[in-house]
């Protein structure tokens, strides 16, 4: 059974952008709780939380696309 190229690198591709969100999504988080007066505690905080959500929602979208790519039934050519 051969693995979908295509696919196969999308997944990665994912997977890298879930490490860059991995990163940013907690210091985001930090920096918004460091400086709980300042006025844009608010919208810092729920920047950094959409940030940790879409690294979660990254992180599974690209295992289920790697995963797609190794095991999925190879496209018929007709």
């Amino acid at each position: 059974m051969p693995t979908d190229r295509e696919k196969l690198l999308k997944g990665f591709r994912r997977l890298l952008i879930t490490v860059f969100l991995m990163f940013t999504g907690p210091v985001v988080l930090y920096q918004a709780f460091k400086n709980q007066d300042h006025p844009w505690y608010i919208p810092v905080l729920i920047i950094g939380a959409i940030l940790a959500l879409g690294a979660m929602a990254m992180g599974f979208w690209g295992i289920k696309t790697l995963v797609d790519a190794f095991f999925a039934k190879p496209k018929s050519k007709s």
